[in-house]
């Protein structure tokens, strides 16, 4: 029987692959440790972002306390659990006598002991001031809409129609409460020629819905509500016994007769570094534009049968010789008027303001209506007529839809709101206040950035 010959090729074959086996689980050992480490620090810097939003919470909530108070003058010790230190730092800048700049640093140590943080996130708040006013905002039948993170700040709000509220809208501080009245003159439903009447208890639901995080933070007055959710300092006080008010006078009939001066859309308007002067007591015919940097000083009342169009910062100026006298802009078109785009409203050395109105309705008398009720106004208060968007802002001016629906989105300062319905939606930085210089100064955030 022959022997079959072995020659060891299983061992060389072993001592060839073995190392590559090696280096296969070293790879993967290392980036598995690699992985674990970038987890761990990814969360530091969570960590460290939660660090930084506190502290400007917290710097907001001292500044409005103290309007001097310059920062925390070291970290503050946020959390201290499980290995992990979090902290924040805060400072505080004049820019100028109406601006901060805060800065909150917010830093993560592993282990806690550690004197180096493993993550830190710096965040610069830009922060501006604003005056409380006697009132902001007034609202017929259509009522009060706030979405995102829509903001009252300052001044009574009435509103003869309903209050919804949704996301982190709010209406008043913590600090500032406001008055709030709510007549619930929605009745009855569907509208017919008796629109509008207040409406009974259990009739048409309850004039106040608030969802989401919405506050109010006032003394609230609103008839037939009994849901108090969502509503402090010290919330609501009384449901019943709120009258409607009529919106705030203006005698067109006057303006009108007033009227001196005729002239055309096209010579009233302008576009880019020009300049324009209206008269007082003006009639303007036709559709009027201001665009791209132009600026219009107004000497009085004046009447636009088009729509009114600003936009692309634009400035339209109170004369300096009408002192405290509130101009009036009388916009007749259906289109109403529309600001946009950082166009501004532009006080006097009085700090006086303009009134922009809008007369459109459904009726068939628009615009030159004595009134508007039933169905008419029904169907007119949610047609927009003032719109601002886009840092479009006016200081002291009051902006006022008649028998429709004024519309805020991304704006600026505002004196003051009228109209049949009223809607503030998208910005975080809309004030109010038709009296800048008196009453209590509060700071709110205008902007925020990531410094790196």
């Amino acid at each position: 029987m022959k022997k079959i010959s072995q020659t060891g090729s299983v061992l060389i074959s072993v001592i060839i692959v073995l190392p590559f086996l090696i280096m296969i689980a070293a790879t993967y050992m290392s980036l598995s440790t690699t992985s674990l480490r970038l987890a761990y620090v990814d969360k530091s810097h969570t960590n460290a972002q939660f660090a930084t939003d506190a502290g400007i919470d917290y710097g907001l909530q001292q500044i409005n306390a103290n309007g001097a108070w310059t920062g925390t003058g070291g970290e503050i010790e946020l959390q201290n659990t499980s290995g992990v230190r979090t902290t924040y730092q805060l400072t505080v800048t004049d820019v100028d006598a109406d601006s901060k700049t805060l800065t909150s640093i917010g830093r993560t140590y592993r282990p806690a002991t550690a004197i180096t943080p493993e993550a830190s996130v710096t965040i610069l708040v830009d922060l501006r001031s604003i005056t409380t006013g006697l009132f902001s905002i007034v609202s017929g039948v259509g009522g009060l809409i706030m979405t995102n993170s829509a903001k009252v700040v300052g001044g009574d709000v009435l509103v003869n129609g309903e209050i919804t509220l949704s996301n982190t809208a709010q209406i008043g501080l913590s600090g500032n409460p406001v008055n709030v009245e709510v007549a619930h003159q929605t009745c009855p439903n569907p509208a017919n020629a008796s629109y509008p009447q207040i409406c009974g208890l259990g009739e048409n639901g309850q004039p106040i819905t608030i969802n989401n995080t919405a506050h109010i933070y006032g003394d609230v007055k609103a008839n037939n509500q009994t849901t108090t959710t969502g509503m402090s300092d010290p919330g609501l006080t009384a449901s019943s016994g709120v009258s409607a008010q009529s919106l705030p006078p203006h005698d067109r009939d006057a303006q009108k007769a007033a009227v001196a001066t005729t002239i055309t859309g096209a010579a009233a308007s302008c576009n880019g570094s020009q300049t324009r002067t209206w008269a007082a007591n003006t009639k303007i015919t036709g559709d009027v534009s201001v665009s791209n940097n132009c600026i219009v000083t107004v000497l009085g009342d004046v009447w636009i049968t088009g729509e009114f169009e600003m936009k692309n910062s634009t400035q339209m100026i109170v004369d300096n010789s009408l002192g405290t006298t509130r101009p009036s802009i009388m916009v007749d078109d259906p289109d109403g008027a529309e600001f946009s785009n950082s166009a501004k409203l532009v006080s006097n050395s009085s700090s006086t303001g303009f009134q922009v109105i809008a007369y459109y309705s459904r009726a068939s008398c628009s615009p030159d209506c004595a009134d508007v009720t039933g169905v008419d106004l029904y169907n007119s208060r949610n047609d927009i007529t003032v719109k601002l968007d886009n840092s479009a802002e006016g200081p002291n001016s009051i902006f006022y839809s008649k028998w429709t629906r004024v519309q805020i989105a991304n704006s600026g300062q505002i004196g003051a709101l009228v109209g049949q319905t009223v809607e503030l939606k998208n910005s975080s930085t809309i004030t109010f206040g038709t009296s800048i210089g008196t009453g209590s100064t509060y700071w709110i955030i205008d902007g925020y950035r990531r410094s790196f």
